[in-house]
Order: C-alpha cells, then structure tokens, then sequence
C-alpha cells in the first residue's frame, strides 16, 4: 500500500519530446500531477548546449566526425544534421539494436526534450485535403477527425510555441496564428515570380516555421528571446528562439510544481487490470541500475516516439491481451508509412551578383502540394511537397587561371545554388510493419525490434515526377547546370515515421478513437507520430502538438 502510494501520480506522461512536452504542460496546467518518464539522460536548457556557441576552429576536428565513430556507427553517421557538434544529442547505434528484415536508418535523441532539439522546425497545417485523402482514394482508412476539430487547437498550440510565416490563402495550407514571416532572398524570389506567371497550380511561399521573429509574453515569460537567424538551431537554442520541449513546454510544466520528471527511465511495459478494465500503472527499468519500477496514474499517454510507442504496446501483453496492449485486431505495428526524401534537385543562378542576404535564416521555402489536389490527375495516389533554399556562393567556384590571375578571379562574387528537395507521402501499407523478436533481447531484456518497411512503385512514380515537374520550374526561371538526384535511401532518414497505432472510426480496422484513445483501453492515449492514419505531404510536429492538446483536454474532463 505504502509503496503504491508513494509511486502513484494523476496522469504519467511516457516521452518528454514533442508530444510528450505538450502532454506534460497541459495535465500540469489543469492541476494534474504529472509523471514524465524519459529513457535518456537529463539535457538543461541553456547549460545542456554545450556547443551551441563552438565556431569550427573551437572544436577538436572543426566539426567533422572521427573515422571510429563513423564505423561503429554505421546508420546515424547517415543523417543530415549529425556533426561533431551535434553527435551528442543523437543516440548511438550500439544503444537500441534492432533487426533490418529491410533495410531502415533509425535515427533517435533520446535525452530530456528528444528529437524536438534536433527537428527542423517547418510547421503547416493540415486541411480537410489531408483528413479527406483515405476516404477519398479508398487506401486506409478514413480519419475519425476532420480539420474544424483540431483548426482550434492549432491556434492554441501555434500561439504558444511561436510560428512564423504569411497568411497565403492556400486552400489545402490553411493559414495560422503567425509572427512576422522570414523573408526569401533575391534567388527564391525570382523562382517565385517566374512560378506565379507561369503555374495556377502551386506557389512558393516562405517556410512557416517554430522560429520567435516577435516574442509575446507568454514566451518571454519563459525566458524565450527572438530567433538570432545564426542557423545552428541542431546544437540546441540558448535563446528559446525556437521552439522544443526544454525551452517552453516543460518550463511552463515546471513553474505549476505539478511535474515530476525522471531520467534514464525505460519503459517496459503497461500494467492492465483484468478486473478494472483499464490500465493502472507503468513498468520502468532504471537505465543505470536495471531495476524495475511500477508507477500507477488513472491516465497514461504514450508519447515516446512512433517506433518505441509501438514497441511499448506490443509488449504490454496480459492474458486480455495477449498480442499486445488494445490490439485485438492485430493491426497494432502494421500500416507504419514515412515521408520519402529520395528526390532532390540541385541548380545555378548567375544573376543577381550585386545581390546577398542579412544573417542565416534558419529554414527553408515552400512550395506546398500541387499534385492530386482536388481530384486524381496523375498515375500515383497522393502527392508531395517541395523545400527550396537558395543560397550565395562566397566566391567564384569556378575560377581558371593561376597565381595573381586566379586570386583576382576569385575575389569576383560567385552565383547562386539552389537546392529543391522532394516530401512525399508514402501510403500506409499493411505490409510495413515492425513487430517484436520472440527470442533476441536488447541491453535492457526488451524484445528487438523488427523493421519491414519499403519503398514501392507509387513512391517511384512520384520520385519522377518530381524531377520532371521541379525541373521545369527550374529551367523556366533560367536556372543553369540542373542536377537530378536519387540518394536511393533507405527508408527512416526522413525521421518521420507515422502510423502503426493508428486512428479510425472502426475498432476492426483502427486502435485509436477521434480521441486518441485506445478502443479498448480507455484511459491510455497515443498522440505521436504512431497515432497518424496518414502521412500527408506536410510536415508532422505541428499535428502532433494539437492533437496531444486536444487529447488532454479531453482526457482530464472524463474523470477517469
């Protein structure tokens, strides 16, 4: 009874990501007290930036990564934002183990405040386009939810964590709560111009993104300060200019003294009540002295990211649920999907040479979705979206000559690169899928887990079509040396992974209501990335943000 007592909370929250920071700061707002439980290790705002200021010549090997660290290393030294200045925030291969039936680049932070340190910060809204997709295509299942449901709380959660960008009057971007947008430079606004006279169909807009180009009070009551456009946003933000779990969502948790949160603590598993019908607690395994703890709450929301969530449900088995927790359809780990960034373009500008720009902005254009729109045009279902980021060359690359010759031609100014790359949506097949071993156990005893995903023929239609559409924006704005690229990689890179628990009207072909709750545990609730019935062509974070919003609210005025 004693023991029970003192390890008994009103809600337990499993992740202090992005989701999970939401949760943590909504049950401690409405008076709940809260357990966040984090597997990895403890990461202070400000302080924990350790080389948020280094310039390259302040790091040992000027920010390039060791040749052993690549080797032991194999999957994380393929991400984009890993340097030797961020490698610290990145959880290393040798730590979670898990078995490739296909091939699949896991890429995780585990640490106070996750991958919401180390995300690109682009948030758009989804619209009914995106809800509708499902049911409208007849591949999935149709969304229990529409965009008037959660159009309320993106204002509330955009107001909040501070996004900036134009209202742009797109009917399948809605447009937000923003600060003023981040402007394009000289190159981005010539492909603008040349897209807008030419195409009806689509447009180039700023990235709307979680970035403070005007703090409110509610952000600097939170010690939060404006974006300093110094675009080294991986190492992690001493500013709060923009927005993670350690800068806003756990600080405002913190200041109501209802949080309580606990380090290296892996989660085993979820305790159900055969009697009570419902969940009652969390089985927890100290990371650094494997001992096993059980915390009890009315309320459980998973938020450990996709993979893990599913992984934690799969082995939260009892004789009610023998394949895993809420999963008496058995669908629990299948229809993951993923956003594809296979495709990419890359092109020159010689105009504009008196032409620069003030500062690093810290995100890229946006060319939203123009493919299968409003009805079915082409030969693949769905569509993507297309990031542009132009940039100066410093000087002429492509200086001849020799000695003095060479250093006059190289002092000239150089042309613009520019830089277009492809987001499309993946569809949610039942045959990508992870699932636990029966037999191999990780450091801490768990199940491996198992990753059956792949591209297919719809993701390599809309690979081609993306070049040919991208590069005829490209050579239409008098773009030079326009280079074609597949990187061919292996799903997971993206690091969007979605689906696996996913939503539904049907407790035959969905574990999660319009609520977020499991259909047959009611009191335990999934709004990350496992929670999403699709992917669309936008990126997810913001989604995730108002759904686990909307979810608390909901959750607290049930009086489990």
């Amino acid at each position: 009874m004693d023991y029970q007592k003192k390890h008994t909370y009103d809600a337990i929250v499993i992740g202090s990501g992005m989701s999970g920071g939401w949760a943590a700061k909504e049950f401690c707002e409405k008076g709940l007290k809260t357990l966040v439980l984090e597997r990895g290790a403890a990461m202070e705002h400000i302080s924990g930036y350790k080389t948020a200021s280094l310039n390259p010549w302040d790091m040992e090997h000027r920010g390039q990564l060791l040749p052993e660290f690549k080797k032991a290393n194999p999957i994380l030294s393929k991400c984009y934002a890993l340097d030797e200045a961020t490698e610290h925030l990145f959880t290393k291969d040798a730590t979670q183990e898990y078995i490739q039936d296909k091939p699949f680049d896991w890429i995780r932070g585990y640490q106070v405040g996750g991958k919401s340190l180390l995300w690109a910060r682009q948030t758009q809204r989804w619209s009914d386009y995106d809800f509708e997709g499902p049911a409208r295509d007849n591949f999935a299942v149709d969304w229990p939810i529409r965009y008037k449901d959660l159009a309320p709380w993106y204002s509330y959660v955009e107001k909040f964590a501070g996004i900036s960008g134009n209202r742009d009057n797109i009917p399948h971007l809605p447009d937000g709560e923003f600060m003023p947008a981040m402007e394009l430079n000289a190159a981005e606004k010539h492909l603008q111009t040349t897209i807008a006279a030419k195409y009806t169909d689509r447009q180039l807009i700023v990235g709307r993104c979680a970035h403070l180009t005007a703090p409110q009070k509610v952000h600097l009551d939170l010690g939060r300060g404006k974006c300093q456009h110094r675009n080294l946003c991986y190492r992690g933000c001493p500013f709060g200019g923009y927005f993670s779990s350690n800068s806003a969502t756990l600080p405002a948790a913190a200041r109501t003294k209802k949080i309580t949160l606990k380090t290296d603590s892996v989660v085993h598993s979820i305790v159900y009540d055969e009697q009570k019908k419902r969940a009652t607690g969390v089985n927890v395994i100290d990371a650094k002295t494997n001992e096993i703890t059980t915390y009890y709450a009315k309320i459980i929301f998973v938020n450990a990211s996709c993979i893990n969530t599913i992984a934690i449900l799969l082995n939260s088995t009892s004789s009610r649920f023998p394949q895993g927790l809420g999963n008496d359809n058995e669908l629990l780990g299948k229809y993951v999907a993923f956003h594809n960034y296979r495709g990419s373009i890359g092109a020159t500008l010689s105009d504009f040479k008196d032409r620069y720009y003030n500062g690093k902005r810290p995100t890229a254009a946006y060319i939203p979705r123009f493919r299968n729109v409003e009805k079915q045009e082409t030969d693949f279902l769905r569509g993507y979206a297309i990031y542009v980021d132009a940039a100066r060359m410093g000087w002429n690359r492509g200086a001849e000559g020799f000695g003095a010759d060479l250093k006059s031609e190289l002092t000239e100014p150089g042309d613009w690169s520019i830089y277009l790359g492809g987001m499309a949506e993946t569809l949610p097949k039942e045959t990508n899928r992870i699932y636990l071993d029966k037999n191999e156990k990780d450091a801490f005893g768990l199940p491996k887990i198992h990753f059956d995903m792949s591209y297919d023929e719809n993701d390599e239609k809309m690979i081609k079509d993306f070049h040919l559409q991208a590069g005829e924006m490209l050579d239409h704005a008098g773009f030079k040396n326009i280079r074609l690229n597949d990187s061919k990689q292996a799903p997971g890179l993206d690091i969007h992974e979605m689906g696996g628990c996913r939503m539904g009207r049907d407790p035959k072909t969905s574990l999660l209501n319009e609520w977020n709750q499991l259909h047959a545990c009611k009191n335990v609730f999934v709004t990350d990335g496992a929670a999403m019935t699709s992917v669309s062509t936008q990126n997810p974070s913001l989604t995730f943000m108002a759904m686990t919003a909307r979810a608390v609210d909901f959750a607290v005025k049930q009086r489990f």
